[in-house]
């Protein structure tokens, strides 16, 4: 595990390409020698003051309680307990299409054997100092203009990559080899396509 690079991941629970992303980087960890570990940020946080279309403003309305129940769990708990977190809560927001709320939170603490009482956290400030920052050790580096998932490795942190549907076996692997890549060329700062259709999510 010693010898195992680090990728660390920013992701708010409720963003499909975000969870895209961490789904890869998971796979990635299967053919190659590197370890994930998730953290928290916020895209209600990120886009507080902000002019922003009204549909995507409700979208944002209930996003608060994923990413509070998520930091709670990882005050507890510890970044391998968030991990998992992250994918039971994640399961049920994007494949079972289960709504936000008390129930949703309840349901994957109790998968993991965590605390129930920790989806009252959605409704509190009481890890706040702790998710503001996760999200400004996250977002800082890459700046204001990004969203999620945003990634640090090797010392310089991305906004992406926006990918779908999720890259498996070795085609994450090579998804991930041309990132590291990227990541050691000094001055590089932007690479991008237009991006055709929604998102495709899947475990």
């Amino acid at each position: 595990m010693n010898d195992m690079e680090i990728i660390d991941m920013w992701f708010d629970p409720r963003c499909p390409w975000a969870w895209i992303a961490s789904r890869w980087l998971l796979e990635a960890e299967r053919v190659r020698d590197v370890r994930v570990r998730f953290h928290v940020m916020s895209l209600v946080v990120l886009n507080e003051g902000r002019e922003i279309d009204p549909w995507y403003r409700e979208w944002l309305t209930p996003g608060m309680g994923p990413v509070r129940v998520a930091i709670a769990v990882e005050d507890k708990y510890g970044p391998d307990a968030l991990r998992d977190f992250y994918t039971a809560l994640g399961e049920r927001i994007h494949l079972d299409k289960s709504p936000i709320g008390p129930e949703l939170y309840v349901a994957a603490l109790t998968e993991l054997g965590l605390d129930p009482v920790l989806a009252d956290a959605a409704d509190t400030t009481d890890h706040d100092e702790s998710l503001l920052a996760s999200h400004e050790a996250g977002m800082g580096p890459v700046g204001d203009a990004a969203g999620t998932p945003v990634i640090h490795v090797a010392g310089a942190a991305f906004f992406g990559p926006v990918v779908s549907p999720t890259p498996r076996g070795e085609e994450a692997g090579r998804l991930w080899d041309a990132v590291r890549t990227l990541a050691t060329i000094d001055g590089f700062s932007e690479i991008k396509r237009p991006r055709d259709g929604r998102p495709v999510v899947a475990r």
